[in-house]
């Protein structure tokens, strides 16, 4: 695979790169780069997972050295699964089996546990240092990559580590790219603000789209703000009814396409076509559509934008749309309900995730 081959399977189907070109001249030195994700082990595994996992294995395959960090002290400092460690230590190992299901090469991974940089006085070394250069403004501000508001710093202070323990994470593990959602731009853009001062690499930032909750439709918050917002409408683990776990029932799973915000002809903030383009399409290239002949008989699909053209030119109903994509989505997830449905050890942890789920 040359560098433009590289380049081209890297960024597909991202928000944003943090910078194009400085990714392009560290493939161009032909050197193996080393990246990593993060990922709060803090509920059950969505489908909205499923894109940064599917850019995990274009990484993979485009020769990037990966790094999968279970956060779990990250996890244990926001108050997921009630603050119980074992719980989200657990969750962390469920996360990782249903990636190497979904077909993440885990052998060409390594697994890095929070705990491990954290009995590091190295580790807490880089976090106070990132901490005496960083306002605590800005400090304040990153702590939306954790879902949270700023103000919750007032009643738990713990919040204010969050950020440093991020900036952190991609110093301690001397990484070339960090992957993440939009919802981390904060933190790797302190992560590069800072590394002149750290002596540390410029880490390049790859952010993947949040998928939108299957009520997309939703609207501003009464705040206004782009966080609140955004959180909004994203799919997440906290609303069971806005979100597609790869342990819901094939019934399930197409229950909840068929009830989902898909309007005819509308693009924006739809999460039918948002499924398609991030999740069915890098996985499969086509789609079949199954239509009685006089609403124009099937219709085999290989490039997501010829299906957002028919949709947004009225020509693809809504209806025919959601009953492929159910279809299409329930062979996506059936091998990791599968697995789970075999394994009593992971239908536990998943039973105790359900318990303790929190925001």
């Amino acid at each position: 695979m040359n560098p433009n081959e590289r380049l081209s399977l890297i960024t597909r189907n991202l928000e944003e790169v943090v910078t194009l070109d400085e990714l392009k001249a560290k493939l161009e030195t032909g050197n193996q780069l080393k990246g990593y994700i993060g990922f709060e082990p803090s509920g059950l595994f969505h489908i909205g997972w499923l894109i940064w996992a599917q850019k995990m294995k274009d990484l993979i395959d485009a020769g990037i050295k990966m790094n999968l960090l279970e956060a779990t002290w990250h996890a244990w400092i926001n108050d997921k699964l009630g603050g119980d460690l074992q719980l989200i230590k657990d969750a962390g190992k469920y996360a990782v089996d249903v990636l190497e299901t979904f077909g993440v090469d885990m052998s060409k991974v390594d697994v890095v546990d929070a705990e491990t940089l954290v009995n590091d006085k190295d580790y807490w070394k880089l976090v106070i240092k990132i901490s005496k250069n960083t306002s605590l403004a800005r400090m304040k501000r990153a702590m939306t990559i954790m879902g949270r508001k700023s103000e919750e710093a007032e009643i738990d202070t713990s919040k204010l580590i969050y950020p440093a323990m991020q900036v952190a994470d991609i110093y301690y593990m001397d990484l070339d790219i960090a992957l993440g959602g939009t919802d981390q731009r904060k933190a790797h853009m302190l992560a590069r603000d800072l590394s002149e001062k750290m002596g540390t690499k410029k880490v390049i930032s790859l952010h993947t789209p949040l998928l939108v909750g299957l009520q997309g439709g939703e609207r501003m918050t009464v705040s206004g703000d782009e966080e609140d917002y955004m959180s909004s409408i994203k799919m997440s683990k906290s609303k069971p009814e806005n979100a597609i776990f790869i342990n819901d029932s094939p019934d399930a799973v197409e229950s909840k396409i068929m009830a989902a915000y898909c309007p005819r002809g509308v693009v924006e903030n739809n999460p039918i076509l948002q499924i398609n383009k991030f999740i069915i399409f890098p996985r499969f290239n086509s789609l079949k559509i199954e239509r009685e002949q006089k609403y124009g008989g099937d219709i085999e699909l290989t490039k997501y934008e010829e299906l957002q053209m028919l949709f947004v030119e009225g020509k693809l109903h809504p209806m025919d749309l959601k009953k492929a994509t159910a279809r299409k989505l329930n062979e996506i997830i059936e091998p990791m309900r599968q697995r789970l449905n075999s394994r009593t050890d992971l239908q536990d942890i998943v039973n105790r995730i359900t318990k303790n789920i929190t925001r």
